[in-house]
């Protein structure tokens, strides 16, 4: 087969007029600064405030990592795509970018499954929380969840780089997705389609499981608190946990899970800025609007100020 390897591909607009350009830089410069904002204030009041020294703080500030690392992996690019009308970018680059959206799109899945067992063992055995979840698990938990994201991902994007690249020289997608970059290969990629497979069901399809099984025994627990008050409390203190959780598993599910057509792609880069963009901005505002010791810590911040 003549094949040549090309060395440089062209990020797509989004499909709109150019007219409105300016506009959505404006927003999404807007939407990347607050997001930013929002996770550092967290990151620091965990840090900081000895009220919040506690577990599920403590892996609040890591997904707030987390959503640092998948929003700025992305954002700044985009950008750059929007107010040029396109973009160019090197097969290197591109599988870099790859790689880290691959690193922190798996650390929110496992850290997420982290935080609902953190929640499950404060819930259903509350007399043995303190002795279980101490700072060596908790220190465990994540660096575990942090490790297997880099491994995991690692694993796919080794098999990615052994590719010849000679297919279109157009990426129809605002971000090195995993689906654009095979699409650009003329090398048989179903070793990496079945490597992809492994890795979403290593860190989506079992945490999400597991996340469920966590929450049918939280809810069991919560339906037999005599007294209203009791139900109303213990809920409230996964109830955050449980929005995040829907939010992003559920775009996850629609891109990566669901079967689409090549017809669908646009809509699939809608989607997609949900979880890139909208969960890392929703994260914080959340967990501050629903959480009693966040707000009453900004409160007293103010107050200071």
């Amino acid at each position: 087969m003549n094949w040549t390897e090309a060395t440089k591909y062209v990020f797509l607009n989004f499909k709109h007029d150019s007219f409105f350009d300016p506009l959505l830089f404006v927003l999404f410069l807007f939407i990347y600064i607050f997001t930013l904002t929002g996770n550092l204030i967290i990151i620091l009041l965990v840090a900081k405030v000895q009220s919040l020294k506690s577990p599920m703080y403590f892996f609040l500030s890591q997904l707030s990592l987390s959503d640092i690392l998948i929003t700025t992996n992305i954002t700044p690019n985009m950008l750059h795509v929007i107010i040029n009308g396109g973009s160019t970018i090197s097969i290197a680059g591109c599988i870099t970018q790859m790689y880290f959206h691959g690193v922190s799109a798996s650390a929110e899945c496992l850290l997420l499954t982290v935080m609902s067992y953190d929640r499950y063992l404060a819930i259903c055995k509350p007399l043995h929380y303190t002795s279980i979840m101490d700072l060596r698990l908790q220190i465990y938990l994540v660096i575990s969840s942090w490790f297997l994201a880099f491994l995991l991902s690692l694993v796919v994007t080794s098999v990615i780089c052994q590719f010849n690249f000679c297919g279109p020289r157009i990426i129809n997608h605002f971000f090195c997705d995993f689906a654009p970059i095979l699409e650009m290969s003329c090398s048989d990629i179903t070793i990496a389609k079945h490597s992809n497979v492994v890795l979403a069901i290593l860190v989506s399809v079992l945490p999400f499981s597991f996340i469920i099984y966590s929450y049918i025994s939280i809810f069991i627990t919560i339906f037999r608190i005599p007294s209203t008050r009791g139900k109303q409390k213990a809920f409230s203190t996964c109830s955050s946990h449980l929005i995040v959780v829907t939010m992003y598993y559920g775009t996850i599910i629609t891109v990566y899970i669901i079967p689409n057509s090549g017809s669908s792609f646009n809509t699939n880069k809608a989607i997609s800025l949900l979880y890139t963009m909208g969960t890392p901005l929703l994260n914080p505002i959340i967990y501050s609007l629903r959480n009693h010791d966040i707000k009453m810590v900004i409160k007293k911040l103010i107050l200071i100020c």
